[in-house]
């Protein structure tokens, strides 16, 4: 919450109670070594406060950032472009649903902007309590299987969420999906930032008509759903904005991908007024995201850390990894916060990792260790990531893990 330009608190004496008692309780949760309390902190705000979320958000101009893959990352990268136009608060570690969401704007007291990083199920009721002035869609794709709606259900809630809304959607042209959810948006800024994962993707969201894909168009044949023309375009190591200038984009995060984040990340930047050679230059400051893609010594070894939660976050994820002979753990795990069905292990292309030396750890490992003998590959099943990094020949080692394998990754190596 900023300050309130008259001068007089907007908080209610039972929001200001609620925010107290919010942080109170997360920071007993951080004494008792529980994390970071911002979930517990967050709902026990709620529950004292229901519009609490509002409240909080009221005198920010913020931007909601959703999709499968890519928003915690992404919502960094804007959070440090706006930088440059005044104060940010962002829920940097993740914590993307209403509980999460609440503790980090009880923590903007002096923000002028809120960026805020929001779970797909939970993007429309967010809008409708914070109502922002930008949002950010990127890409959806099959997640959690056992819990998550199907992909198409899930752009259906977005368009019915976001019809008639008054922010600005800066939306990824490049995924069906996600466009047919924008559409019902009056005022939406397209940017073409790509779709290396379209499985999919293949049926029209509209009629259930096949998609055509030429090249990187796409459309449908039977209803007429095409791709809309973008406002901005990823081109190689360029952003191509509105006017056709080129801003290279110069990151130390690895990846296509990221330079996707970074292009829609400039565009919804100047949707606030931060011009696209000064959002880019900021961006460049963002070495790593909650630990994705630090490098840490451990047992006398490098080690990079990669988070990959979802088929399409695997592909993305071996499109940057150091070529062959390069050792590779993979650690797989089916925790509530991964989802417990590991079938979508088998859409993933593990081929892809021919010619790495393979290490499989994690409370999945033998799903995995199925999977990749049916790839054809060579790899060894370990009992911890100690045992992987001392078997592991020299160089560098990428360590790629799903949701709360990461976790226990970065608890281990001391990251």
């Amino acid at each position: 919450m900023a300050a309130n330009p008259g001068g007089a608190d907007p908080l209610t004496p039972r929001a200001k109670l609620a925010v107290t008692a919010g942080k109170a309780v997360a920071a007993a949760s951080r004494a008792a070594g529980r994390g970071s309390g911002s979930v517990i902190g967050g709902r026990v705000a709620l529950k004292l406060d229901p519009d609490l979320l509002g409240r909080l958000a009221q005198h920010l101009d913020v931007v909601l950032v959703s999709a499968t893959n890519g928003k915690t990352t992404t919502t960094r990268l804007i959070a440090e472009a706006l930088g440059a136009a005044g104060p940010v608060v962002s829920n940097a570690l993740g914590a993307n649903m209403p509980a999460g969401i609440t503790s980090a704007l009880a923590g903007g007291s002096d923000a002028k902007f809120g960026v805020i990083e929001v779970d797909e199920k939970y993007l429309a009721g967010v809008a409708r309590d914070v109502t922002p002035k930008a949002i950010a869609l990127l890409n959806l794709s099959r997640d959690q299987l056992d819990r998550a709606a199907e992909t198409r259900m899930l752009a259906e809630k977005w368009r019915e969420g976001l019809a008639g809304s008054k922010a600005t959607i800066i939306a990824n042209a490049d995924d069906p999906l996600v466009v047919w959810a924008a559409s019902s948006s009056p005022n939406v800024v397209w940017v073409a930032a790509g779709q290396e994962w379209k499985d999919d993707a293949w049926s029209c969201p509209s009629c259930g008509g096949v998609m055509q894909r030429p090249g990187d168009d796409w459309f449908c044949g039977e209803c007429g759903f095409r791709r809309p023309a973008p406002s901005w375009v990823l081109s190689g190591d360029h952003v191509l904005d509105p006017h056709g200038s080129a801003w290279p984009i110069q990151l130390q995060l690895p990846g296509r991908a990221n330079k996707a984040n970074a292009a829609t990340s400039a565009a919804v930047a100047a949707n606030f007024g931060v011009p696209p050679q000064v959002a880019l230059e900021r961006m460049y400051k963002v070495q790593a995201v909650a630990g994705r893609y630090d490098v840490v010594q451990f047992l006398e070894r490098d080690l990079r850390l990669l988070l990959a939660k979802n088929p399409a976050g695997w592909l993305e994820t071996f499109s940057l990894i150091d070529p062959p002979p390069t050792p590779v753990i993979l650690s797989v795990n089916a925790r509530g916060a991964d989802g417990t069905d590991t079938s979508w292990l088998w859409d993933v292309d593990y081929t892809r990792l021919a010619g790495h030396p393979i290490f499989v750890i994690g409370d999945r490992k033998l799903d995995l260790a199925v999977r990749l003998e049916v790839a054809g590959l060579d790899f060894r099943v370990c009992d911890s990531v100690d045992e992987a990094v001392q078997l592991a020949p020299p160089g560098r080692i990428e360590a790629i893990a799903n949701y709360t394998a990461f976790q226990d990754l970065r608890r281990r190596v001391g990251n």
